[in-house]
């Protein structure tokens, strides 16, 4: 616990009234509420003769004196926490008040820490208790959640719509030239989404030994990985194996594939996308390490999805699965790139050299509306050159999501946690413009029916 300084007692000066608490000679907690005045040249507080019949404050024992502030906000919560809490010893002064001599200070201001930092910040002491009530009590304790919620948690499976897009886009382009069998079009979306949580998984573990999930101290709902090592939710041993058993989902599933449809192509598709998603954080590549990860992201979500699911359809490749691949992958790895923003101080400290950790605000802000310029372009230009339907346009209707996104970026770019609105915003963007140019696609084949 740190000393006390000048300044505590500063802060302490800032609250109305202390609450006083020891424990009495029958080992039970008492405390009661006094008025008090903070002396900063002598470095002591005099406490006021609690009024009424309250006890008196002990002067042959520690005692614990906290001021705090909470302000109840209807429908929202409380903001303005703030506390300081002084431990030191207690003399009697002729008055009937007692004069305090904190020898130690601990307390939290959410003005200068957020909330969810300060709960970071608690993790490594949280978890040190734990350990060692572990000990005490001759048994692992730890947190707990069910089973549902942790693998929900453990694979950050909301995420999954980064997967669902780019494959439907390549069935429906694939649907479009006349292929289409449902079971293995069923059979794609399932291999996808084990490759991808498998992914996710193996990024948690890597980022966790690397240490950038533990330097990261503001995680938000869309970055600082799933955590779940870090809270002890589930051991190393339990993330390996799950990463492993998804793996092996996806590749049966990839092979069973391959069987089905005999495509060589299909193969060499599967392969690249477990390369490329192995080395996005395994080593020796480390690609998201190196400020490659948007890359890696773009591939693996765009061309390798898009192309490997309309090669199961169709046994080929195609210009115009390739072509629509381009917004998704782009858009996808533009998730990545945002939510590395709030990450960038955790990042740097681990060596995780990401692209917003490597550039400065501006080029980062700037290199956003970039890529979302290209992803919109990239659609308007398959049109004008006639090699997707006219109806894929109705993406552009997502364009204005982009330029609230930039906005957050430039606003809000040294606050995580009022970024991660933002965040969520840039998620919803991938997902729509990919809804809107599976809906363009599903016009287009019922207009080719109808004709």
């Amino acid at each position: 616990m740190p000393r006390i300084e000048k300044e505590d007692l500063s802060k302490l000066a800032e609250y109305p009234f202390v609450v006083v608490s020891w424990v009495d000679d029958a080992g039970y907690p008492m405390s009661v509420a006094t008025e008090f005045r903070a002396d900063t040249s002598t470095g002591t507080v005099v406490l006021e003769a609690p009024a009424g019949e309250a006890a008196a404050i002990p002067t042959d024992r520690a005692v614990n004196v906290l001021g705090s502030h909470i302000r109840p906000t209807p429908g929202q919560g409380y903001d303005e926490r703030r506390y300081l809490q002084l431990w030191g010893t207690a003399g009697p002064v002729a008055d009937g008040s007692v004069v305090f001599m904190p020898s130690s200070a601990w307390g939290w201001d959410e003005s200068e820490i957020p909330f969810f930092e300060y709960s970071e910040r608690s993790v490594p002491q949280s978890r040190r208790y734990l350990a060692a009530l572990s000990e005490e009590k001759g048994r692992t304790i730890r947190p707990r959640l069910s089973l549902g919620w942790l693998f929900l948690r453990t694979t950050r499976l909301p995420f999954l719509s980064a997967t669902f897009v780019p494959v439907l886009l390549g069935l429906a382009v694939a649907a479009r030239s006349g292929s289409f069998d449902v079971w293995l079009a069923l059979a794609t979306l399932i291999g996808g989404a084990f490759a991808h949580l498998a992914i996710n998984v193996t990024n948690d573990i890597f980022d966790t030994l690397s240490g950038a999930d533990e330097a990261n101290v503001n995680p938000t709902q869309f970055s600082g990985g799933s955590r779940v090592l870090i809270y002890d939710l589930v051991t190393l041993r339990q993330l390996v194996a799950l990463a492993i058993g998804l793996f092996g989902g996806a590749a049966a599933i990839g092979l069973w594939l391959v069987w089905a449809t005999g495509s060589a192509t299909l193969l060499w598709i599967g392969l690249a996308g477990i390369a490329v998603g192995i080395a996005y954080t395994a080593p020796p590549l480390k690609l998201v390490y190196r400020g490659l990860g948007e890359i890696a992201v773009a591939i693996g979500f765009g061309p390798i999805m898009v192309l490997g699911a309309y090669v199961v359809q169709t046994g080929t490749l195609s210009w115009e699965a390739a072509l629509v691949s381009v917004p998704v992958a782009i858009l996808v790895a533009l998730i990545l790139y945002v939510n590395e923003i709030p990450d960038r101080v955790g990042d740097a400290a681990a060596g995780k050299r990401t692209l917003p950790v490597r550039l400065p605000q501006d080029v980062v802000t700037g290199v956003y509306l970039a890529g979302a310029v290209v992803a919109f372009a990239a659609v308007l230009g398959g049109v004008i050159g006639g090699l997707v339907p006219v109806w894929t346009l109705l993406a552009l209707l997502a364009a204005p999501l982009a330029w609230r996104v930039y906005g957050g970026i430039r606003q809000f770019y040294e606050q995580p946690y009022a970024l991660m609105a933002y965040m969520g915003i840039n998620v919803n963007l991938h997902l729509y413009v990919g809804g809107l140019l599976l809906i363009g696609y599903l016009v287009a084949i019922a207009v080719d029916l109808l004709t």
